[in-house]
Formats: C-alpha cells, sequence, structure tokens
C-alpha cells in the first residue's frame, strides 16, 4: 500500500490549501485514513480522520469547524480541506490508513502512511 501526499505550500493566515493523498494498493472505500500532522520539535498529532463507511468523521478539537476531510472513491484519493489557516497549523500533514473499519486517534493504530507535505502558514 503507498500513499502519497500533496498540496501543502506557503500561505498567509486566513487563507486555505486543500491536500491530497492518492492511494495504491488498496481502496479508500475499505480503509479508514487519518491525517496527521508535526511541528518541529513536537510529537506527530492527530488532525482528521474518515471512516472507511464513509460515515463517520473525528477531528482534534484544535481544527473543528475548519478543517474538513473528504474522499473521491473514484480517485482513490484523501483529502484535507483547510480554511482560515493560521501559524499554529504550521506543520507537516501526513496520510495514513488501517484497515479496521473503526475511526482511531492515535499513530499506532495506523498501518500505511504518507511521506508528508509541508504547510507553512506566516502571520
Amino acid at each position: 500500500v503507498q500513499l502519497v501526499a500533496s498540496g501543502g505550500g506557503l500561505v498567509q493566515a486566513g487563507e486555505s490549501l486543500r491536500l491530497s493523498c492518492a492511494v495504491s494498493g488498496r481502496t479508500v472505500s475499505t480503509t479508514t485514513m487519518g491525517w496527521f500532522r508535526q511541528a518541529p520539535g513536537k510529537e506527530r498529532e492527530f488532525v482528521a480522520a474518515l471512516g472507511s463507511s464513509g460515515l463517520i468523521t473525528i477531528y482534534a478539537d484544535s481544527v473543528k469547524g475548519r478543517f474538513t476531510i473528504s474522499r473521491d472513491n473514484a480517485k482513490n484519493t484523501v483529502y484535507l480541506q483547510m480554511d482560515t489557516l493560521g501559524p499554529e497549523d504550521t506543520a507537516g500533514y501526513y496520510c495514513a490508513g488501517r484497515r479496521f473499519v473503526d475511526v482511531r486517534e492515535t499513530t499506532k493504530e495506523y498501518e500505511f502512511w504518507g511521506q508528508g507535505t509541508q504547510v507553512t502558514v506566516s502571520s
């Protein structure tokens, strides 16, 4: 299974970005997908997850109402729409997947990982 994240970049505070995670070797419709982020000197933290059913989404409190996770089954791709970005959102963003239907928030619960894409938000 391969996950390739893209879409990161440098934006100003208040702007938006959409990250993509292209999946191969497994269909997103049978995989619970998550997004995590890691800032320099900090541990990797949960951002959002989408259950394999496509019906359940969960978000970290820090991004709730600003970020939206979604998927396109035809493209086998998962997205993270990030609105109203702030400097606190600056981090490397990683997509991840797990075979099980239940949605989890810890890194150890995810089996498949992408390489990460950098998001930098200037104030």
